[in-house]
């Protein structure tokens, strides 16, 4: 017979504040409700979860955005960030950004934008690039963001990017 256990809380006497559920390290947390399971994690933290619907699964460390990041090219300091440590102005509208953690290989993607304000209007994701090669070479902890608007690099008020990938 299987044993099984049903509480409507767990609390830790102990007071450490340290109330997780400890399993062994082949072991995994599955969740459900209604019978159906909806989380399972296993021992190294991979996650999958329930996607949108009900039907399909979803890997939760690979649908994360990995690193993003929002600067002004008028300085060298991210406005807000995550998993960014460091801007360097490579020349008008061209940024190297540099990574906290690095990506596993070259194979990651990121998606950048710039809004900037050129002669009496706003010039909207104007040709603004964070690819492979730009000017400096990439690696796995660092990019060229490049922001291109009427006909000429410019520094954009507003940058923003957003990166997919594995991490090392």
């Amino acid at each position: 017979m299987t044993s099984e256990i049903r509480v409507d809380k767990i609390h830790n006497e102990g007071g450490d504040n340290d109330s997780g559920i400890d399993l062994s390290t082949n072991d995994q947390i599955v969740l459900k409700t209604a019978n159906t399971t909806r989380l399972t994690m296993n021992a190294t933290g991979q996650t999958t979860i329930v996607g949108e619907g009900g039907s399909t699964t979803t890997n939760l460390q690979q649908g994360l955005g990995k690193h993003w990041c929002y600067f002004s090219m008028a300085g060298t300091s991210f406005s807000d960030s995550f998993n960014s440590s460091s801007l360097t102005d490579d020349s008008t509208g061209d940024f190297l950004v540099n990574m906290t953690t690095a990506f596993a290989n070259l194979n990651y993607a990121v998606q950048a934008s710039s809004n900037c304000y050129a002669g009496n209007s706003w010039q909207v994701n104007q040709s603004c690039n964070a690819k492979q090669n730009w000017g400096n070479t990439n690696t796995t902890t660092s990019y060229d963001f490049a922001s291109y608007a009427n006909s000429a690099y410019t520094d954009a008020t507003y940058n923003y990017a957003l990166g997919h990938g594995d991490l090392a």
